[in-house]
This record gives structure tokens, sequence and C-alpha cells, in this order.
């Protein structure tokens, strides 16, 4: 099916993506990306000046940008490149500021359209976590409209492909669960955007420290806090399954049991588990899981996994909640899937089991 981004028709492709951690370079490079595994990388992540809101990059960053694009170009097979600003790190009051104003977006667009193109971007995508509010989602909305009409401009008067534009979003269409409810501006996401990016994991965590609990279940039977709402909450919106990436993450939460002896999901807890505010990457939790002889089990109602071992609980995502996760996607038309973050997998295997399973590699 023909997906419409401004007055370009397009056909879409499948998106097998990942974002790339930039400060870990020095331990996984570029060059140690499996390029079989994916069609898309992410660089993560640029910030503009919250003074200037152009792009003002130091020495070292435009010489790793510069060898982010080259490397990944000239792999073999080559994937496509995209720089993503923002990050859950950001600054959300930068991007709302920017965003209010015609004139603060238009420096924005044309600055970041100018670093895609020097260090030779394929695309760009945008993770503004979060917009806090209905006026800030209109302005969202503003937004990728001038930046769709900015990058058809300068491809045409460049003779260029015209770049990617994508965005990562909350897992649901709308944040229904916040003190101030907002909804996405769906019209622009689905006319503007290549794609948009739900991020469908988080949803137990650090801010609730009394129970375990299934961070990227992919079914809740006892709240819309699940992938399968979040994602059907955006087709259900309007937006155009070819036009939806899933997330998926390559990392599990940990809690601390109250009672060892009671450890399914939702038990009883009493703190956080190993890891920093309670994470640990798949290859961390793998090694805890063999370090300490947990068990590890497959919950088929969540579609998620778990492991236990004394008062020490992990929830994460195994290699068949992977694969039936994908055939969700796939079953609903959704254009692919993207992992956070590239670096954090153990000998790519459930990057191997996503690929697998979406393509049959």
């Amino acid at each position: 099916m023909a997906t419409t981004t401004g007055s370009n028709t397009v056909s879409p492709s499948a998106v097998r993506a990942a974002y790339w951690p930039s400060w870990s370079v020095d331990n996984f490079p570029p060059s140690a990306i499996d390029t079989n595994l994916f069609s898309h990388i992410y660089y993560a992540f640029l910030s503009p000046s919250n003074v200037t809101f152009k792009f003002e990059l130091s020495n070292s960053e435009a010489k790793l940008l510069h060898n982010f694009t080259t490397t990944l170009h000239h792999k073999n097979p080559p994937v496509q490149t995209l720089v993503s600003f923002g990050g859950g790190g950001g600054d959300p009051l930068l991007y709302a500021t920017m965003a209010s104003k015609a004139g603060s977006r238009k420096i924005f667009i044309n600055s970041a359209i100018d670093v895609a193109r020097r260090f030779g971007f394929d695309g760009l995508d945008l993770d503004w976590e979060w917009p806090q509010g209905p006026k800030e989602m209109i302005n969202l909305g503003r937004l990728f409209k001038e930046w769709r009409f900015a990058i058809q401009k300068e491809a045409r008067s460049t003779c260029r492909t015209p770049l990617l534009l994508t965005a990562a979003v909350y897992f649901s269409v709308d944040f229904f669960v916040d003190k101030v409810y907002r909804r996405y501006p769906v019209g622009s996401i689905d006319r503007y955007l290549d794609w948009a990016s739900p991020m469908c994991f988080d949803y137990h965590g650090s801010w609730n420290t009394s129970q375990t609990g299934a961070h990227a279940a992919l079914f809740d039977p006892k709240s819309n806090i699940s992938t399968s709402y979040g994602l059907q909450s955006w087709i259900r919106a309007g937006v155009r399954p070819s036009k939806l990436v899933m997330g998926l993450p390559l990392y599990g939460k940990t809690w601390e049991l109250k009672d060892p002896n009671v450890n399914g999901i939702g038990a009883p807890a009493v703190g956080l588990g190993p890891g920093v505010e309670g994470v640990l990457h798949f290859s961390e939790l793998v090694d805890y899981i063999g370090a300490h002889s947990a068990s590890a089990l497959y919950d088929p109602v969540t579609v998620s996994a778990y492991a236990y071992g004394g008062t020490t609980w992990i929830g994460f995502d195994d290699a068949t909640s992977t694969k039936v996760k994908i055939g969700f996607a796939r079953a609903h038309g959704l254009r692919g899937y993207f992992f956070w973050a590239l670096s954090f997998d153990l000998d790519w295997e459930i990057s191997k089991q996503a690929s697998k399973a979406w393509i049959g590699y």
C-alpha cells in the first residue's frame, strides 16, 4: 500500500531499526554493528542550543557523526542512518519553547536539515519526551508540517532524495494516565511523517517500587497500559499501520521482592533490584541470571519474561516474547520495529530473533 508524505507518494519498506547510543562509542563503535539485522540505525542523540535553536557541534561530535554515517553506509549490507534529536535525557522545555513560534521552528528545522546533509544522514528523527499539554501537541503538529515542507523544498532545490522524517512517541496516542490529558496530532503525524515509533516499554519501573511489573507487556489483563492497547489506540485514532514502528526494549527492570516465595508478575516488592535505578541491559541481566542461578520463565498472558532468585526479580523480553510481538506487529500491518538500544543486546541474540521473525533471516 502506498503512503503519502505531504505531496509525495512513496512505497513503504519494512523497518528493522535500532538506536545507537553515541556515548557507547568506545565499547561499541559503529563498525561493530551487524547490519544484516537492521535496515535503519538512529544516532542518539543531538540537541540544539537552548538559545539559538541551532545545532552547534563540537569537533568531536562532528567527527563522530561523520564516522557513524560513513561506516554504516560502507557496511555490507549498508543501512540507512537517521540522526535523532532529544531523547529521554533531553530538555522537554527546550523543544516546547522551540516549537512555540514559527521563527524558532524554522531555525531548528533548517539547522537539522543542514546537519543531516553535511554528515550524510538519510533522515531525521525527533524524540521529544514529552509535550506537556494540548498547546504543545498543537505546536508539535505545526512543527511536523513545516519540517516536511522544508524537506521537500530542499530536495527539489538540490535534486536529492528527500530526507526521511520520523518521531519517537508515547506508547499510546494519548496520555490517559497523566494528570494533564493530551493527545498527539494524529493528522499531522499520519500525513507528514514517514513513520512514528511508539515506545512500547517502561510501563512499570522506579516510580512504583511496591510491586513487580512487566514493563513491556504486550497484553495486560488488568489495565490498558500495554503494547497491544497502545498500538491499537494509534490505529483507531487514524494513523495508518504502515506508519507505525513498534518499540522493543533490550533491557529489563528489577525489583527487590518482599517475599522470595511470592515471585510472579505483580508480586509485592520493597524496592528496586540491581542495576542503575533498577535497570539492567539484556547482556547484564543474562549474566546476572546465570551467576545467581535464577529461575527464568516466559509468561504467555502478558507475553513477557521474568526471572527471580532470592529477593531479586527481573522483568524483560526474551527471544520468545520478541518473536510473538513481531508476529503481532506483522498481523496488524505495522511498518516494522525498533530497539532501544542496540548496544544492550548479547551476541545479537534478541536482534537476530526479531529479524528472523520479521523476514526469515
